[in-house]
């Protein structure tokens, strides 16, 4: 029988990485404090379950990937036995340092406590924790069930068994961990997305083209092939020599661009101008609709990875 999980927070990520974890076959358990929050989990599970089943993205039928999953109100209980505590609360300082006391305080001394959070680094709630050998991010990459990349970004103090074996429990459930070295604010994948949306809404700003066009660079060009491969490999790709030839090529102009980059001031009219080309393509009380219809194509080009050749 494989590991008991433990979910923390019922929320939007709590949901998905129960469904990460029970359709690899775990038994999970999930709490929070918001009774409401979780009455309506195994009914918001159940719903995505339907749609990875249409697509063929579980084993199992829902009702018994879901089978899998104990709603439970004590946090206690929640953690009673499990290999790995994935914690999934308000993204500020004050809530993670709480939570953390008490996962510390009530999990087995060889369970795993990860955080999801997308900035906060683990040094600054796990510090005086007697456990904090045990502590690290692990930040997901939402839905996690349908993108499976997870960074894993342990604290100073934390011991290389835990990222082992957090690493081990994420890819036994279908992830693709990813290991920082050290801290670093925002980790990797915020910081690459961060650069991509500097530069996005400079040359927006400076009225270079429309939201709309500017977005069309990324999903009619980059980011076709960056849905298979990354940017290294991709200019690996595109110069006959390797990685060498291209910088030999084009590492100038790339360096002549970066001299006159400057960081984007998120200025309020900027903003609105982008706001208002949005709204006009997608009223706000579509936004919910779109995001359905977001991840029913990551499911359908999950399905095609599923069969697709990996080289």
């Amino acid at each position: 029988m494989k590991p008991k999980i433990a979910i923390v927070g019922a929320g939007l990520i709590g949901r998905a990485w129960a469904i990460v974890f029970a359709r690899a076959g775990h038994p999970v358990a999930i709490t929070d404090v918001d009774a409401a929050a979780l009455a309506r989990a195994q009914a918001l599970m159940g719903e995505r379950l339907a749609d990875l089943q249409e697509f063929g993205l579980i084993d199992a039928s829902p009702a018994q990937v879901l089978a899998r999953i104990t709603c439970t109100a004590s946090l206690g209980d929640t953690l009673m036995g499990a290999a790995l505590a994935q914690e999934n609360v308000r993204e500020t300082l004050a809530a993670k340092q709480e939570i953390f006391a008490q996962l510390d305080a009530l999990a087995p001394a060889d369970c795993v406590i990860a955080s999801s959070t997308s900035w906060i680094p683990a040094s600054q709630y796990t510090a005086t924790l007697a456990g904090r050998a045990r502590c690290l991010v692990a930040h997901p990459t939402n839905p996690p069930y349908l993108i499976p990349l997870v960074e894993l970004c342990p604290a100073p103090w934390t011991a290389p068994a835990s990222v082992a074996r957090a690493r081990e429990l994420y890819a036994g459930a279908g992830q693709q961990p990813v290991t920082l070295t050290r801290e670093i604010h925002g980790f990797l994948l915020n910081r690459v997305q961060g650069a991509v949306l500097n530069e996005c809404f400079n040359l927006y700003s400076q009225g270079l083209a429309s939201a709309e066009d500017i977005d069309r660079v990324l999903k009619d060009g980059l980011a076709l092939r960056w849905s298979f491969m990354g940017p290294f490999e991709t200019i690996d790709l595109n110069a006959p020599g390797g990685v060498a030839d291209y910088a030999a090529r084009y590492g100038h102009t790339y360096r002549d661009v970066a001299a006159v980059h400057a960081p984007f001031a998120w200025d309020a009219a900027t903003l609105a101008r982008i706001e208002a080309e949005r709204r006009a393509v997608l009223p706000l009380d579509r936004l919910e609709a779109r995001s359905a219809w977001r991840d029913r194509r990551l499911m359908a080009l999950l399905a095609h990875q599923r069969v697709a050749p990996a080289s």
